[in-house]
């Protein structure tokens, strides 16, 4: 099972979406600052998790999650960026 989340850092309020199987570790990596993209902001909260059977299947949503624009996808599926 892969699942493709959505973070919010609680204190710049930026946006990440990435695609891992094991999402409770990558989530605690993040929040330990060993992910550069994610370090600056720190602490980050999951608004958003999606599961799939493939990695394939993941990482397609993933990259249409970032093409959009992950406030304006969180818009689309009812959830209130900010």
């Amino acid at each position: 099972m892969y699942d493709v989340y959505i973070l919010q850092s609680k204190t710049s309020h930026r946006y990440y979406a990435g695609s891992t199987q094991d999402l409770a570790n990558r989530f605690d990596e993040h929040n330990r600052g060993e992910s550069r993209s994610t370090r600056s902001g720190i602490p980050w909260v999951v608004v958003q998790v999606e599961h799939f059977e493939t990695r394939a299947e993941a990482m397609a949503q993933e990259k249409r999650i970032k093409s959009r624009g992950i406030a304006r996808y969180l818009a689309g599926v009812g959830k209130q960026p900010g």
